[in-house]
């Protein structure tokens, strides 16, 4: 992988990615933040995180659990603002003895695995998605860093820094194939027009299909190791079994577009009321020009050596490891 793919190769690698939802690359040791940035490009326009500050200017997110940052809960990245990021490619730089894996689950194969009546359902409903209320469950999870004030605060105030507000459909329509998909994870704090109870009840009904095993695919890092998801058709959970060992991996997150559920009504920004300029919140013209910039003649263009691919959408019983 890197900067410099011809076409060719990048075409292959998007079309597989949408067919198989996450590709895995082994040996990348080559890779550094520059070089792994260089290769997002080739697939997309590259954001920040809109809470965290990133190093150097660069678009490179660090997750290091030695800091207390650990995702070890069902999400699909970014969800709280309204044009959530549509990719994501993660790099393994250091990883404890053993465990450390994540798993992904296929958002599409879930919505699919539904009973008509619910299928019918969700496509009727609309979800706030928070950072606010994904903080909450963090610290909940956590309690070495609840129990912690000075930690807590801090966990806070780069997590949190802005608390954002998204309605979504529950079930989104996939710009690329078409395909319907599951539009939850751990930053859906509650269903438009239920209680609370209510909510949780429907969010955890819909959740188990997308977390069901035959749904998912679990990935055993090695150092070097990249992985590229769809973001609009997975989820993911970096599962949290090493205890204080070492697990340091970065992330480039790829510009998003604006979801719209089945019947055609988009995501809308809920709080804050004037949003700050930050990733998933760009005016559509200026986006435009960039992404016009980055179709101008000289500018490269993706392809890689073969992936190795795991296909969450093929992770059924007859293809289950």
């Amino acid at each position: 992988l890197g900067g410099d793919l011809p076409a060719e190769t990048v075409a292959a690698l998007e079309a597989a990615l949408y067919e198989h939802k996450v590709l895995f690359f082994r040996g990348q040791q080559h890779l550094d933040d520059a070089e792994q940035e260089a290769f997002a490009r080739l697939l997309g326009h590259p954001v920040g995180h809109p809470t965290v500050p990133s190093a150097d200017g660069r678009y490179i997110f660090e997750l290091d659990a030695t800091k207390g940052v650990r995702a070890n809960n069902w999400h699909t990245d970014v969800t709280f603002v309204p044009s959530y990021p549509k990719a994501s490619i993660l790099r393994a730089l250091e990883l404890p003895s053993a465990g450390g894996s994540t798993v992904w689950a296929n958002t599409a194969a879930a919505y699919q695995d539904l009973p008509a009546p619910l299928k019918t359902l969700a496509e009727s409903l609309r979800a706030v998605h928070t950072n606010d209320y994904d903080y909450a469950a963090r610290l909940a999870l956590r309690p070495e860093l609840a129990d912690n004030a000075e930690v807590a605060r801090l966990y806070r105030e780069v997590f949190v820094s802005t608390a954002f507000k998204t309605e979504h459909p529950v079930v989104r329509v996939h710009p690329v194939t078409g395909e319907k998909t599951l539009l939850l994870g751990a930053f859906a704090q509650r269903v438009q027009g239920l209680s609370g109870d209510d909510s949780k009840a429907l969010i955890d009904l819909f959740q188990r299909y997308v977390e069901r095993l035959e749904n998912t695919v679990r990935w055993d890092w090695q150092v070097g190791d990249v992985a590229i998801w769809d973001n609009r058709a997975t989820q993911h959970y970096a599962v949290s079994d090493y205890g204080d060992e070492p697990r340091l991996v970065r992330r480039i997150t790829l510009d998003g577009d604006l979801p719209v559920g089945v019947d055609g009504a988009p995501s809308r920004l809920l709080e804050p009321a004037e949003p700050p300029r930050v990733p998933g919140l760009v005016p559509a013209e200026e986006l435009e020009a960039a992404q016009f910039e980055a179709s101008r003649p000289g500018t490269a263009r993706p392809g890689t050596a073969r992936p190795d691919t795991a296909r969450p959408d093929a992770a059924r019983p007859d293809a289950a490891n």
